[in-house]
């Protein structure tokens, strides 16, 4: 899940040396951040050299626009995402009632379904 990437809470199973060189790259970007933030924010995150109260609050500040740029702009030879937009009735995608993009379907425009965002990732 994005969410946990971003946060430093994934599991990931995969290659050692490849989560360590993407925590690494995270720290980078948000050290990035935070040499950038002013006045209290820098003092709020200070004593943290990985981040995390940052990455949450990055995170929180921006799942929307993360879940936007995963899903609304999914064309039909994308894989990485079960499509939920740009159909109706009949010529609808996988799961046509939960389109979630402004310019298709206002209704739940405002709702990241990431229901399970803080459920710990091995309970889901």
């Amino acid at each position: 899940d994005i969410g946990d990437i971003v946060r430093g809470k994934d599991l990931y199973l995969g290659d050692r040396k490849e989560k360590v060189k993407l925590e690494e790259k995270l720290k980078q970007y948000f050290k990035q951040l935070h040499n950038i933030s002013k006045g209290g924010a820098k003092n709020h995150y200070g004593g943290d050299p990985d981040f995390f109260k940052l990455r949450e609050d990055w995170w929180n500040a921006n799942r929307q626009q993360v879940w936007n740029a995963i899903t609304c702009g999914v064309t039909d030879g994308d894989k990485y995402f079960r499509k939920t937009c740009g159909g109706s009735g009949k010529t609808a995608t996988q799961t046509p009632s939960q389109c979630r993009c402004t310019k298709t379907s206002g209704a739940n425009a405002d709702k990241v379904p990431t229901y399970f965002d803080y459920v710990p990732q091995y309970l889901r």
